[in-house]
């Protein structure tokens, strides 16, 4: 038999640059405070594998590694100099381009903004730069985060890395796709009605959608909407958690923020899971589920009661939150998009037109009737959770699906009426303003992933996360890395 063929190295160079790219975040960040490695040793792997991997999946659609490994350089000259390292320092990132990045092309998905080259960064970008991240680029975005399927007229689609024919979800797409092919550490991501959680789901990450004012938004055109929120994504709830505690805490100029600082966030978080009351509900209280989903989440009550869960079959009555949520995001639409559309309306996409038509149909007592509703299904929310420490339920009603599908026309059977009502299982929960989290779970017989959703009560972060990483330890779902990464 032949002996074994011993590395060359540049082989050994590259099984090294690949295990820095798939250490968690949390891991990474502790090696590179402890001088273990540098960061420009660690974007350079990170470089290496966005070179291999990226043009396959199409996430990061504007890349910028002179500027990256200046401010690589730079961190390592900090830490050199006995300087304090951030929270952090040297993990490489990249943002969505819905989020303004000084000097760095910030295009929203929108042939509008094809040239547009911001002054200034937005506020989670600064936050994450003050802590230590290093910028190598932008993901993709569906046109203004519209739609959960990423794709646009500038930069294409971007694909899921567990099925390349399939879609990664939206709006966040690019970014989960980054992360779940350790193309970046973490990721910032934004979330309406699911745009973080649903491709968090379809690509096997964990992605947190926080309360309204945890990470406050500077720019905000609806400064007391609680809709759109921004929040971190990460392949383990650490990672998460790590991302949180660095770009969440108050700000002067938004008046939604929250007081409590970001750092009372920094991982690990843990607590017992023995005695905690966990609603769940196969179909978030009654909507329609694809079987291959709710096959895939059907071991759920068990792995929680195992854990020591209290698990109760419910979940609130959010009957009305289908039509709060589209009165409440067509109001939106209105305030962001109304005047441009007005101008250039052949440069947006149909949904987003549809959108502004919506709240242009609508009176202000139509407005009025919503907002009533609102307050009354709040209500019934915070009765419903004074009982329980926990929901459980699916992210998504679908399992990823086709790229040549713009949106689900149909769940199980049931006609869906509009481009968003498949998405109800996380727009439901946006209109209660609790924290809801998308943690790995399953795989369909198909090998495509599955989501479970955890809600966590009123502004109740420390705990949903301390659960969910309670929860994922039991689960190794997550742990599956994508065909995509493994083959290449």
């Amino acid at each position: 038999m032949a002996a074994p063929r011993r590395p060359a190295d540049d082989d050994r160079s590259a099984v090294v640059a690949d295990s820095l790219c798939d250490l968690s975040a949390v891991e990474l960040a502790a090696r590179l405070r402890a001088a273990e490695v540098s960061a420009r040793e660690v974007l350079a792997a990170h470089l290496e594998r966005i070179e291999r991997v990226n043009p396959t999946v199409n996430a990061i659609i504007t890349l910028v590694p002179e500027r990256a490994m200046e401010r690589a350089a730079a961190l390592d000259d900090h830490l050199g100099r006995g300087g304090e390292p951030g929270p952090l320092h040297g993990l490489p990132v990249a943002h969505k381009d819905l989020a303004e990045t000084a000097g760095v092309l910030t295009t929203f998905g929108s042939p509008i903004f094809a040239d547009h080259v911001p002054t200034q960064d937005a506020l989670v970008v600064e936050r994450m730069a003050v802590a230590g991240a290093v910028m190598v680029g932008k993901t993709n975005t569906p046109e203004f985060g519209a739609g959960s399927q990423t794709f646009n007229t500038l930069f294409g689609v971007t694909r899921n890395p567990y099925d390349l024919d399939r879609t990664c979800g939206g709006s966040s797409g690019g970014a989960a796709v980054s992360l779940a092919c350790g193309m970046v550490a973490v990721a910032d991501g934004s979330d309406m009605g699911g745009s973080l959680r649903n491709p968090a789901a379809f690509c096997n990450v964990v992605g947190l959608r926080p309360s309204p004012g945890r990470v406050p938004i500077r720019r905000a055109l609806a400064p007391w909407s609680p809709m759109s929120v921004e929040g971190p994504m990460g392949r383990t709830v650490d990672d998460v958690t790590l991302l949180l505690s660095a770009i969440a805490g108050p700000d002067a100029l938004v008046a939604l923020s929250l007081e409590e600082p970001g750092t009372g966030f920094a991982p690990p978080l843990r607590r017992d899971l023995h005695g905690i009351r966990v609603a769940w509900s196969p179909d978030c209280g009654g909507l329609p589920v694809d079987p291959a989903v709710r096959e895939a989440l059907r071991p759920v009550p068990d792995v929680l009661s195992d854990l020591g869960c209290q698990v109760v079959e419910g979940w609130p009555d959010l009957q009305a939150a289908g039509e709060v949520f589209q009165v409440m995001r067509a109001w939106q639409f209105e305030v962001v998009h109304g005047p441009m559309i007005d101008v250039r309306p052949q440069d947006y996409k149909d949904t987003i037109v549809w959108n502004v038509e919506e709240a242009r149909r609508r009176s202000l007592a139509d407005h009025a009737r919503a907002t009533v509703s609102h307050g009354e299904l709040l209500r019934r929310v915070g009765e419903f959770m004074a009982d329980v420490d926990l929901l459980a339920g699916p992210v998504t009603q679908v399992a990823p699906f086709d790229l040549d599908t713009e949106w689900v026309t149909e769940v199980d059977g049931v006609p869906m009426e509009t481009y968003i009502d498949w998405m109800r299982s996380c727009s439901d929960v946006s209109v209660t303003g609790l924290p809801a989290l998308s943690l790995p779970f399953g795989f369909t017989v198909d090998g495509l992933p599955v989501g479970l959703q955890l809600v966590g009560r009123l502004r109740g972060e420390r705990d949903l996360l301390a659960y969910a990483a309670g929860i994922e330890a039991a689960v190794p779902a997550g742990r599956r890395r994508p065909p995509v990464v493994t083959a290449a």
